[in-house]
């Protein structure tokens, strides 16, 4: 399987405003990648969720 990496790629997305809940714990580990890595916490958020969709079981699509 491949890692998951965090990318400081400029590519503008159309958005959606949704507000989520999340547990605290992910909530501090997404804001450390972001710190980490210079990257806003939204693109970290965006990047882990494009890159777990796109990774899914083939059942699951």
């Amino acid at each position: 399987m491949e890692y998951f990496e965090v990318t400081k790629k400029e590519k503008k997305i159309n958005s959606i405003n949704r507000t989520i809940r999340m547990d605290p714990e992910q909530f501090d580990k997404l804001m450390e990648l972001s710190e980490k890595h210079g990257v806003s916490f939204n693109k970290v958020v965006n990047q882990c969720i494009e890159f777990a969709l796109s990774h899914l079981k083939s059942s699951e699509k």
